[in-house]
C-alpha cells in the first residue's frame, strides 16, 4: 500500500485475541471439509483466537451455508464468520455452476446485508485431486481476522454498520 503523509490508512491486523468467530461448514465432501476446518482452527489459534470464542455449525451442503451465516450474523455475537465447504464439478456441470454461483452470491449478500465480514473458504474445484488445497482453511481464517479488525473502528465509532435497505 502506498503511504501518504495526509491520509489515515487502515491496515489489516491479525491479532485475534479479542475476536469471536463463527464457522459454518458443509458436511458434503466431509473429509475435505474436515481438513479445511483443521487448517482453519489451527490458523485461528496462531492469531490468538481462543477456542471458547469459536462457534462451529454444520450444514448439509454448500447451498445451506448462506442461510446459516445469516442466522449467526443476525445474533450480533460474532466479529466475523467463515464459510467452509467443498464443491466438485463432477458429471453434472450445470448443477456445479448453480451451486457455486448461488453459494458465493449468498455469502456476499449476507456479508453486505449484515455488515459482518465473512471469509469464503468454500472450495470449488474441477476434480477431487484439487481438494488437496486445504490451505484455504488457513487463508479463510486470516481473512476473517483481518476483516474483523478492519471493520472494528467503524462499529466502535458508529455503533453498528448501516446495512443495505436499512436507514443508518
Amino acid at each position: 500500500m502506498t503511504h501518504y503523509d495526509t491520509l489515515h490508512e487502515l491496515e489489516p491486523d491479525l491479532d485475534g485475541a479479542h475476536l469471536r468467530i463463527g464457522i459454518v461448514m458443509s458436511h458434503c465432501n466431509s473429509t475435505v471439509c474436515e481438513n479445511l476446518l483443521g487448517a482453519c482452527i489451527a490458523a485461528l489459534g496462531q492469531y490468538g483466537v481462543k477456542q471458547e470464542n469459536l462457534t462451529l455449525t454444520g450444514v448439509p451442503g454448500a447451498l445451506e451455508i448462506p442461510l446459516m451465516l445469516q442466522a449467526l450474523a443476525s445474533t450480533g455475537s460474532h466479529d466475523a464468520l467463515i464459510a467452509l465447504g467443498a464443491v466438485m464439478r463432477g458429471e453434472k456441470s450445470y448443477r456445479f455452476e448453480v451451486v457455486c454461483n448461488e453459494c458465493a452470491a449468498g455469502i456476499t449478500r449476507v456479508q453486505l446485508d449484515t455488515g459482518v465480514p465473512i471469509a469464503n473458504g468454500v472450495l470449488m474445484t474441477e476434480t477431487d485431486q484439487q481438494y488437496g488445497l486445504t490451505q484455504y482453511g488457513a487463508k479463510a481464517a486470516a481473512t476473517a481476522v483481518a476483516m474483523a479488525n478492519l471493520m472494528h473502528p467503524f462499529k466502535r465509532f458508529h455503533g453498528t454498520l448501516p446495512v443495505s435497505g436499512v436507514a443508518a
